[in-house]
């Protein structure tokens, strides 16, 4: 690419070649019209050299403007590649950008398989090695009830960590219709009935009658509601409260899941939807960033805050049925 110097340098050789050109042909003119016997006189003074002048400053004046023409188009095209490159090179590290991305979570997820597959495994390995040391029969029972329930609840916990590893990494299937807000609350308060119940946790319901339907996956959302439900269940206490209410809101339906629980802590809110992020020492951290991946492939998003209760209260925003218009 051409220096800002050589530009100008350019810029000036082609304006002085063309006027140089252009005054030179306006005096050949009034020459080789003069030499053709014509003449040019003012009040019976003879005007050739002030034709020539006339000529000559005009045709300066228009290699003057081709030059200037010549200029700008040149600069155009140059600005033009210019862009081209930015945008290659703009293109190059986005493509970059979103490898190395790839490559941390690829990192984060394979860390996370690490350390949840390794706590099972090492509690399956000391009880079946308990198992294998018991020397009397009657320890040998014991020992082989108590590790296999060691076994079985290892288990269980490791396919879910699988589970919960597999449905993050899916790429999410809609299957999009009108779905009312009260049928959505209704099947993920009976799939968290059991858990909820454990803990005498109370239930409280709030849905405005004018709410619209949602347009979205019901299985998909019912499943982000019980995520919230399970997480408010572990967080609560015996004979706490989880509220459950829905409210239009132009052309969207807000649900909100809100708990009398301790909260979440403003420095950690922009941090609990992220991939691995937990508190919780048996918390794999995709959980919540399941539910906000469900969220955003319906187009909606989720927000927390702390309740009014003093609780969290996570905030789903989803597009109404009636705001949709088919394509």
């Amino acid at each position: 690419m051409a220096t800002p110097r050589a530009s100008l340098t350019r810029f000036w050789r082609w304006h002085v070649v063309l006027s140089a050109a252009g005054l030179l042909t306006g005096f050949f003119d009034a020459w080789f019209l003069g030499r053709s016997g014509i003449s040019f006189a003012v009040n019976g003074s003879d005007a050739t050299l002030l034709i020539g002048a006339y000529f000559g400053t005009s045709f300066a004046a228009l290699g003057w403007l081709v030059a200037a023409l010549l200029e700008a188009r040149r600069r155009d095209r140059l600005a033009a590649q210019t862009i081209r490159d930015q945008g290659a090179a703009i293109d190059a590290a986005r493509s970059r950008l979103a490898q190395s991305e790839k490559l941390a979570a690829l990192g984060q997820l394979a860390a996370a398989i690490a350390h949840e597959v390794r706590n099972p495994l090492g509690v399956i390995r000391s009880a079946a090695q308990g198992l294998g040391e018991s020397e009397s029969v009657e320890a040998l029972r014991a020992s082989a009830l108590c590790a296999s329930q060691f076994i079985i609840a290892e288990t269980d916990r490791l396919n879910s960590v699988i589970g919960s590893l597999l449905a993050f990494a899916r790429p999410l299937q809609l299957h999009q219709r009108p779905v009312p807000v009260g049928e959505l609350i209704d099947r993920a308060l009976i799939l968290a009935n059991n858990d909820l119940g454990a803990k005498h946790i109370g239930i409280r319901c709030e849905i405005d009658d004018t709410v619209p339907p949602v347009h979205a996956d019901p299985d998909l959302i019912s499943q982000a509601l019980l995520s919230l439900l399970h997480n408010a269940g572990e967080v609560l206490p015996h004979g706490g409260e989880v509220r459950l209410s829905a409210r239009g809101n132009n052309g969207s339906v807000d649900i909100q899941v809100a708990d009398s629980g301790p909260g979440v802590p403003p420095e950690l809110r922009s941090r609990i939807f992220e991939p691995f992020f937990t508190t919780r020492p048996q918390g794999t951290g995709l959980g919540l960033a399941i539910v906000r991946q469900i969220i955003e492939a319906h187009g909606g998003r989720i927000d927390v805050s702390n309740g009014t209760t003093g609780g969290a209260c996570f905030t789903l925003c989803l597009p109404a049925a009636i705001a949709v218009v088919p394509g």
